[in-house]
């Protein structure tokens, strides 16, 4: 009787293995923390995994005419460009100590706009495999009034979408 691991190919004969590649959306939340980690168990073949972390700022439009609102503006979105690229950061630190005796593809992406469309771009553009993304967990009334970016992103997005939920403890 044959076992399923002797019907299966031994990785030495495939000559040509497909690079998988990764979206992981990250906005420095706990959610999204926990979509990396999940992310990081899920990886098995990291010398054919290709990962890029996309974390999205919102820019501030002033909508007033005093002259302090632009100086605002300037400082909001830099501070908002800034707490991107750290969670950016974070989560590539985190990969990269989860896989330190591997070799893992990973780069960033910061950009500003609105979260789910720059994300649907990026994975268009870049023919992405998988989109991760956390999941705040706002239910029916809280989608309803602010949107829900996964919920966006996974009825636009070209690829497939996992959305990762965040145990919470009562």
């Amino acid at each position: 009787m044959e076992t399923i691991t002797e019907k299966l190919p031994d990785l030495a004969t495939i000559k040509e293995i497909k690079t998988m590649k990764i979206i992981i959306a990250t906005d420095g939340s706990d959610f999204s923390r926990e979509a990396v980690e999940t992310a990081c168990k899920m990886i098995i073949h990291t010398e054919t995994t290709l990962v890029k972390i996309v974390s999205v700022y919102q820019t501030y439009i002033p909508l007033d005419a005093f002259p302090q609102s632009s100086q605002y503006a300037m400082e909001f979105e830099t501070g908002m460009k800034k707490a991107a690229e750290t969670s950016a950061n974070e989560a590539v630190s985190t990969i990269l100590n989860h896989f330190a005796n591997s070799k893992i593809n990973i780069t960033s992406q910061v950009t500003a706009g609105a979260t789910d469309q720059v994300i649907i771009e990026i994975a268009k553009d870049w023919n992405a495999d998988l989109i991760i993304v956390g999941s705040h967990g706002h239910g029916f009334w809280g989608r309803l009034m602010i949107g829900s970016v996964s919920d966006s992103i996974v009825h636009n997005a070209p690829c497939s979408v996992l959305v990762v939920r965040k145990n919470v403890i009562n």
